[in-house]
Parts: structure tokens; C-alpha cells; sequence
């Protein structure tokens, strides 16, 4: 039995799911993803991952504005078996769903119910929390609330940062869409429901939550810095420059939050203090330290902002 499948995803964190399930010989009838956007400093239009991975394998790609009754009717028309959402960024309507012979599913990135929503992997991050994983699940019209089929575990460690776990995420989500699959060809799926008790909620990234809070313990000043690598960026400022913290470690170590504490870059935090490892100065490229420490001068006992 040979499945009819249409794929809509976004970002990077599709590509790898979408490339599993071509070189797996599966079926792709259409694939869907956001439409060209300005990016960058240029702000040149620019295609998603999964359009441009898409264009070189000569694949059919629709990027709608709205999803309304005309790709309502197109999808229709197309008679899929399966519909795979992978960070897609649209919400489906509820008139497509109501469909009996095509079934949709997500790919999303954590151990629902906890943290449904636009950013799972930053959230679980910036939460310190020991573990996440990828979960498989029907759609249904209220968010990433449908009944779960499939799910996998993996560690955070307190050096990880986003773009790292993303992409171990996506890996993993590669391996699993295949057993779904399988599952479904054999008919052999078994949903299970959320536990609605247990939901928390993701929430899209804030620009004001990217700015670096010295009264916040070490360690979760790190986690912020490691879910907010490589975009948006975590900060602070330095004579009115922006500079962004790409890597940092946790000190045993006391002072007043905010204060340079040594010729090391040491930074106190309420308790104890991060030493920055890598940083990128705006305007420029990413750096060690002490390569920055070579060209500015930081007097120790210096309040950030």
C-alpha cells in the first residue's frame, strides 16, 4: 500500500523529516510551506528551507497567504491519505479536518502536553528542564492538543543550546515519522489522549525577554542564552553597544548583579556569575573573550546594562 502524502512544514527543522520520507520512497503529492519573506540585513525576499529544499528535488511547493476554501478545495481535489505538519506556521481549518479519509498529523517538538505552542524547544531550554522529545500527534482543531500516537525522549544538558537541540530534535523526528508511517500502512495505530491537566503552553519569543537580566541566577541567565542561540540573540549593553552572549559558564563567585567581577570577563549575576566564553559585538563577528578583552578595555568592578 503506497500512501498519498502532502507535506507542510517551514523552517530547517522540517528539512530533515521531509528528506526522510522522500528517500524512504514515499509518495509526496504537494508540499506546503510559508511564502518568501524578508530576511536578514538586506532584507531581501527569501525562500523558506522547505521551499528551496523542495524546488531542487523538483517537487510541486504552494506557499498561500490564507488558507482558505480555494486550498481547502485544492487539497481536496488531491485525495491524500496522510497530511504531515512539521512547524508549518499556519493554523489548518477546521473544514479541512473534518475529512474522514485523509489523516493529519504533527510533528512536534516536545513531550506534549507540555509546552504546545510556537516555541517548545526555547521554552524547555530556558525551563532548565532535564529532558524534552519529539511527540507524533492527530491534528485537531485546538492547539497541539490532539491525541498523541508516537513519542521519544531526549536529554537537555545544561551546555546545549537551541540551534544544537533542534537539530538532534529534527533528527529524531526523521527516524520517528517513518514508524508512523509504517503504523499507519499496517493499520496499526493506536492514539492515546492528552492528559488536558498536564498542558502548559509555549509561547512565541519576546523581544523583551532576550535583553539579559543580571538580578536572574547563573544558570538561568545561561539557559536564556542557550535558547535565544542563534536568534534572536541574548544581550546587554556596552556603551551603548548591543553585544550578544553566544556561549557562557556558570562561576562560583558573589558581587553586585551586573558587575565585572575579573580581567576574565566574569559577570555577577543574584547568585553566583557567568564567565562569557564567545560573544559577537554588533556589526561584527563572533569572538572569544579574550579576543575582545585584546581590543576593549573592561575595568573590573564595571556595571552593565
Amino acid at each position: 500500500m503506497t500512501l498519498n502524502i502532502i507535506f507542510m512544514g517551514t523552517p530547517e527543522f522540517a528539512v530533515p523529516i521531509l528528506k526522510s520520507i522522500i528517500e524512504a520512497k514515499h509518495r509526496i503529492l504537494e508540499v506546503y510551506t510559508q511564502p518568501p519573506q524578508k530576511r536578514n540585513r538586506g532584507q531581501k525576499m527569501q525562500n523558506s528551507p522547505i521551499h528551496d529544499f523542495s524546488k531542487k528535488l523538483d517537487i510541486l511547493v504552494n506557499c498561500p497567504s490564507n488558507f482558505g476554501k480555494n486550498e481547502v478545495d485544492h487539497i481536496k481535489k488531491l485525495k491524500p491519505d496522510l497530511v504531515i505538519v512539521v512547524a508549518y506556521g499556519k493554523i489548518l481549518p477546521t473544514d479541512l479536518l473534518k475529512s474522514d479519509k485523509v489523516l493529519f498529523i504533527n510533528v512536534h517538538a516536545s513531550l506534549l502536553p507540555k509546552w504546545r505552542g510556537a516555541a517548545p524547544i526555547q521554552r524547555a531550554i530556558m525551563n532548565m528542564d532535564q529532558e524534552t522529545g519529539v511527540s507524533i500527534m492527530k491534528i485537531v482543531p485546538k492547539l497541539d492538543a490532539g491525541p498523541i500516537l508516537m513519542q521519544s525522549k531526549i536529554k537537555i544538558t545544561q551546555e546545549i543550546n537551541y540551534q544544537e537541540l533542534s537539530d538532534k530534535m529534527s533528527k529524531l523526528g526523521a527516524k520517528l515519522i517513518l514508524d508512523t508511517i509504517k503504523l499507519i500502512k499496517n493499520d496499526k495505530v493506536n492514539f492515546i489522549e492528552q492528559n488536558e491537566a498536564e498542558a502548559t503552553y509555549a509561547k512565541k519569543i519576546q523581544k523583551t525577554e532576550t535583553k539579559i537580566n543580571w538580578n536572574e541566577a547563573a544558570d538561568k541567565v545561561i539557559a536564556k542564552i542557550n535558547a535565544f542561540y542563534p536568534n534572536p540573540g541574548s544581550w546587554f549593553e556596552l556603551d551603548g553597544i548591543r553585544i550578544k552572549i553566544i556561549k557562557a559558564k556558570e562561576i562560583i563567585s558573589k558581587g553586585v548583579p551586573g558587575t565585572v567581577l575579573d580581567k576574565k570577563f566574569t559577570i555577577a549575576c543574584s547568585k553566583n556569575a557567568i564567565q562569557i566564553i564567545e560573544l559577537k559585538k554588533e556589526g561584527k563577528q563572533i569572538m572569544t573573550a579574550e579576543e575582545f578583552l585584546r581590543g576593549n578595555e573592561i575595568k573590573i568592578g564595571l556595571t552593565l546594562n
